[in-house]
């Protein structure tokens, strides 16, 4: 469990530059240059990554149960993820209305997805590893809209063909996350 702790502390430390300020990411910024700022976080960010699969790996191995989730959680966590896919497909359309009236959709993609996660596992290693991004998640949502009003941001509008092509990329994902990918890439099956 303290390789999976330590992981997300690297992890969700330097993706979290910005959630108290851009003191500390401006200092380090004007003190390394951008190339070798980049390269540091990229570093910090890929050993953290890392640390937290290989650490909830081993967690996810010998579990501590805390609660048995009730059976309709699963299809509560469908849906979720369904909206998180969709989310995370607004982030990259442009001019999408669903981008235009949330403006952060990847945070809160994250936040949506790892509450999902909570929600239906009742284990130690997944309260830690998904609580963990949830709390990250509303910290860094609250701080990203004080920084947009802070700075007067205006996002684009959206149109309709734009959000249409977004439900349907975040839906697509989706289906091929619960039927495949999500038992290929972490080895279990969503879908009997």
């Amino acid at each position: 469990m303290w390789l999976l702790v330590l992981g997300l502390f690297l992890f969700l430390g330097i993706h979290g530059l910005r959630i108290g300020g851009d003191g500390v990411r401006d200092r380090l910024l004007s003190y390394l240059g951008p190339a070798y700022f980049k390269m540091l976080y990229s570093l910090v960010s890929a050993l953290g990554l890392a640390m937290l699969i290989y650490g909830f790996g081993m967690a996810r191995d010998a579990p501590i149960p805390l609660w048995t989730p009730p059976p309709a959680m699963k299809y509560v966590a469908y849906f979720l993820t369904l909206v998180a896919m969709v989310l995370m497909a607004a982030a990259y359309v442009p001019r999408n209305a669903i981008k235009a009236k949330l403006h952060h959709p990847m945070v809160l993609s994250v936040k949506t997805w790892a509450l999902a996660h909570v929600l239906s596992n009742g284990n130690l290693a997944h309260l830690v590893l998904f609580g963990s991004i949830l709390l990250w998640s509303v910290l860094l949502f609250k701080a990203s809209r004080v920084r947009d009003k802070r700075n007067q941001v205006v996002y684009a509008s959206g149109n309709w063909s734009s959000t249409v092509l977004t439900l349907e990329i975040g839906i697509a994902l989706w289906l091929v996350l619960v039927a495949w990918a999500h038992g290929w890439l972490i080895g279990v099956q969503v879908l009997p």
